[in-house]
């Protein structure tokens, strides 16, 4: 092979590795301590920004509403517990990998569950989206480069993320364990040392503690402040997002595979909590403030004040006086931000291979690549979060408007759906034990579709013009789309088990037909190949598109050995495809019984450049022919000597052998 042609295989071995063998799968599972990282990245890392929402959306009412921080963040909590505990049933009920998609389907109907699928899989394109731009404009807020080419530097962040997750699970996991560890220890030891200032020292004193907030005109009083109430909530909710994805990749953990999942969901809810919680009292303590526009909204600030994040004021006013500490976290933060992706990464290609095993979505997607990750599904990922990014200039405020209406669809069809599998299983279950135990499962649930279904009904009230129209645009055709190829695979595969009685006929005769162009060497195979096949009737055609050049040949054939008879085949116009077909469908007109069977002589070539210069009106015709009833079209190779030079070369790589390890 040339070093051109090797070039790709090499950098594919760089950038994902040597393929493992299915055999391997089991090596690949995930311990608790690296599953964590892998599928609650997003989750641990919305803390990061979902406090910040809450002061963000309530800044709007004046200093005053401040005071609603901790309850709106005491709300968001409950409703976090209850999600979690509710997902626990989940993962021990349904261990499939399916999640929220599954369920769904099962207890409610194939279209409550592909409302679902799509809602998922709109939220993960969007929590890429969402999460790689926020951690480029936290980098961008301090490296000015980044922040004038932020588009191209989250693009590049979401390939770099598609290639680790393409190593595999495994490698990925122990890759993103260090920083996702990193930022819960940092926020952890943060938040204790503040809350030690609080209690025994002087205390924290913010940046942001002396400024005033301006808030906008207007009465913030009766609806108007239950309104804001509902829109910081809902902003708040944000810190919900991933909680799904350890239900869908159940399949990745190592067995106990339900109990492991369930230890993680509980993990996850109980860092999630302390970290959100602890991160909003210490912010009211510290006196932040933050705001969407600070020359105009705060007061008492110097001229062309920069705001800092949230947690950067946080850790100034906590570790002003230790810097190693501050930039620990700062970093640990602007980390976890950008690999909160990595959840979404895991989460769409196991529900992806769901789908596409229920024929929902396209087969490829259900297979696994070189390093028994769903590599097609990574890829196609990747690529939707990069349109999003594109279209919407990797802007944080834009995308934030689409995100979490989906994952909350999720969550409300879910949890009615294991209320109907609880109720279910009551109706057939006696022992007093199990029934004791269903019908707490069903509370929990049932709590939980309560809570979820109103926070949906919340974000789409205080969303839904800001932009999120737009993700359930998205969910709608999506759902549309998967319907359409539903629709297609049951046509095919009726279609085809229609026709297995038809099949059982065999063909009373064969008709075989080699398509010559000059007498050569491919030709002779050709004619001997169709010899070899033994057919009823067996006839070379040429197609007559210069008179000098078919005289040549009729005459080189009947001096030759071949005692194939040659038609030629008249073509006023100096077409080759069109009078080609017409005899073929002529041939079969006359004899609608037989099979044809239509040989073309092929060239091998060894260069791409080659592939240019030979064998386009075979292809031509071969395109053509493969729509014809009743006709077979056979490739007869012929091996041109830049081929035997490839075939021979040290570097050579099969067909296949990339797959198995082998020239890798």
């Amino acid at each position: 092979m040339s070093t051109v042609s090797q070039v790709p295989v090499v950098l594919k071995r760089l950038l994902v590795g040597r393929p493992f063998r299915s055999d391997r799968l089991g090596q690949t599972l995930l311990r608790k301590r690296i599953a964590l990282p892998v599928f609650a990245s997003d989750a641990l890392s919305s803390v990061a920004y979902a406090p910040q929402e809450i002061f963000l959306v309530l800044s709007v009412a004046g200093l005053s509403a401040y005071a609603f921080t901790p309850w709106v963040a005491v709300a968001v909590a409950v409703v976090l517990a209850v999600v979690v505990a509710s997902y626990r049933q989940n993962v021990h009920a349904y261990p499939s990998g399916g999640g929220d998609y599954e369920v769904a389907t099962v207890n409610l109907g194939p279209r409550a569950g592909l409302v679902v699928g799509s809602a998922l899989l709109v939220d993960y394109v969007l929590t890429v989206a969402v999460s790689v731009a926020s951690a480029v404009e936290n980098i961008g807020s301090a490296i000015d480069v980044v922040h004038h080419h932020r588009v191209w530097f989250a693009v590049a962040a979401v390939v770099l993320i598609a290639a680790v997750n393409l190593r595999g699970l495994r490698e990925s996991g122990a890759l993103l364990a260090v920083p996702t560890y990193l930022f819960v220890f940092s926020i952890v030891v943060m938040l204790a040392w503040g809350f030690a200032e609080v209690l025994f020292g002087d205390g924290v004193h913010a940046e942001t503690a002396d400024f005033g907030l301006r808030a906008e005109p207007g009465h913030w009083t009766g609806f108007a402040m239950v309104f804001l109430l509902a829109r910081a909530f809902s902003s708040g909710c944000a810190a919900l997002t991933g909680v799904e994805a350890i239900s869908n990749g159940v399949p990745a953990f190592r067995k106990p595979k339900s109990r492991n999942a369930a230890t993680t969901l509980l993990m996850l809810g109980g860092l999630a909590i302390t970290l959100l919680i602890g991160l909003v009292l210490l912010a009211r303590e510290a006196g932040v403030k933050y705001v969407a526009n600070p020359a105009t909204e705060l007061t008492g600030a110097p001229e062309g004040y920069r705001q800092r994040s949230m947690i950067v004021q946080l850790a100034h006013a906590v570790f002003g006086g230790f810097t190693p500490a501050f930039y620990v976290v700062a970093v640990a933060t602007a980390l976890i931000l950008l690999l909160a992706a990595n959840t979404a990464f895991n989460g769409f290609p196991v529900l992806g291979s769901v789908l596409a095993q229920d024929r929902y979505l396209p087969r490829q997607l259900y297979t696994r690549g070189d390093r028994l990750a769903f590599s097609n599904g990574i890829v196609f990922l990747a690529m939707a979060a990069i349109v999003f990014i594109v279209i919407f200039r990797a802007e944080v405020t834009t995308l934030i408007q689409l995100y979490i209406v989906g994952v909350f669809v999720s969550f409300t069809l879910s949890q009615a759906g294991m209320v109907r599998h609880w109720t279910r299983l009551l109706r057939i279950e006696s022992d007093p034990a199990s029934r004791a135990r269903m019908l707490r499962s069903r509370v929990v649930n049932a709590i939980g579709l309560v809570m979820t279904a109103t926070v949906l009904v919340v974000v789409l009230i205080t969303k839904f013009l800001a932009g999120a129209w737009i993700a359930i645009l998205a969910m709608t055709a999506l759902y549309i789309l998967m319907r359409l190829i539903h629709r297609h695979y049951a046509t095919v595969q009726a279609e085809l088990d229609a026709a297995v009685d038809e099949d059982e006929v065999l063909p009373p005769r064969t008709h075989s037909i080699v398509l010559v162009s000059s007498l050569h060497l491919a030709t002779r195979q050709a004619v001997r190949y169709a010899r070899a096949t033994r057919p009823d009737t067996l006839e070379a055609i040429t197609v007559n598109v210069d008179d000098r050049d078919t005289r040549k040949l009729v005459a080189e054939w009947e001096a030759s050995d071949i005692t194939v008879p040659l038609k030629v085949i008249a073509s006023p116009y100096r077409e080759i495809t069109r009078p080609v077909l017409e005899y073929v469908r002529r041939v079969r007109r006359d004899n609608p019984r037989d099979v044809i069977t239509v040989f073309i002589p092929e060239y091998v070539v060894g260069h791409w450049w080659e592939q240019i210069l030979h064998n386009q009106s075979a292809l031509r015709l071969k395109g053509r022919l493969l729509f014809e009833s009743g006709v077979m079209v056979t490739s007869v190779p012929w091996l041109l000597s830049s081929s035997d030079r490839r075939k021979d070369a040290p570097h050579y790589v099969a067909p296949g052998e990339t797959r198995r390890g082998v020239g890798s």
